[in-house]
């Protein structure tokens, strides 16, 4: 079995630490104990490292060991509208697990404007999500979360990657051509024609995942799982 993985904000020479609410839960959730193994990232290098000392408030590690690097993930930002909560929260997750690089929020016409308005207030709770989510799915670093912008400002992204917008309109499966790309994924009741044309004239492509229709938590999943094949066929391995 794959050991666990956690994030740390630095490492200190041979040690490592984890404090505040983080290390309540892993030492009451999870339980960790003097002497158990488990690998720490700090973004940049994973270490295999053993737990020295546990408390409420810090769970303290020796590093024993430098691990080798994943292979880096390719640049894949997703642009995604924002929709209900609870619904929301759980395609953050799973875009985590399936290697979104970058996540932005965003809103659009038909965003409801109550969660337009409480969007701000839920962005730390949702960099907790991806954050438990990539040590979950053992990345290197969790996605890039950025706060929510309106559909116009998201859509001037300087990427130089392929940019495709999730078209419900198009009945034939389209495509997908590189697993890096920028993905622009509608809210509940679709993006207006205006804002279909303004990602048009900002060079977004459409494309379609064939006839049937997905919900809005569906269809950025079903398309970042179909970039996440191309992974390896980009690769070579």
């Amino acid at each position: 079995m794959s050991r666990r993985r956690f994030f740390v904000d630095r490492f200190d020479r041979h040690h490592a630490r984890i404090e505040g609410d983080r290390a309540h839960h892993l030492r009451h959730v999870l339980r960790v104990q003097p002497g158990q193994a488990f690998e720490l990232s700090d973004t940049r290098r994973i270490y295999l490292a053993r737990i020295t000392a546990a408390t409420n408030s810090a769970i303290t590690f020796d590093l024993e060991e430098e691990l080798p690097l994943p292979p880096p993930l390719p640049d894949l930002t997703l642009l995604a509208a924002i929709f209900k909560f609870d619904r929301f929260e759980w395609m953050l997750e799973k875009a985590t697990e399936l290697g979104a690089t970058s996540i932005v929020p965003v809103v659009a016409a038909r965003t409801d404007p109550g969660l337009a308005r409480a969007a701000h207030k839920r962005i730390e709770r949702w960099r907790r999500i991806v954050l438990e989510a990539a040590q979950q799915s053992r990345r290197l670093a969790p996605p890039d979360l950025a706060d929510p912008q309106l559909l116009p400002d998201a859509l001037t992204t300087t990427s130089a990657h392929p940019r495709w917008i999730l078209d419900e309109t198009l009945s034939s499966p389209t495509s997908f051509t590189s697993p890096a790309a920028v993905l622009l994924s509608g809210p509940e009741g679709g993006f207006t024609g205006d804002e279909r044309q303004a990602a048009f004239r900002h060079d977004f492509q459409p494309i379609s995942l064939g006839p049937l229709i997905l919900r809005a938590e569906t269809a950025p999943v079903a398309a970042l799982a179909v970039l996440a094949w191309l992974r390896p066929l980009a690769t070579g391995h």
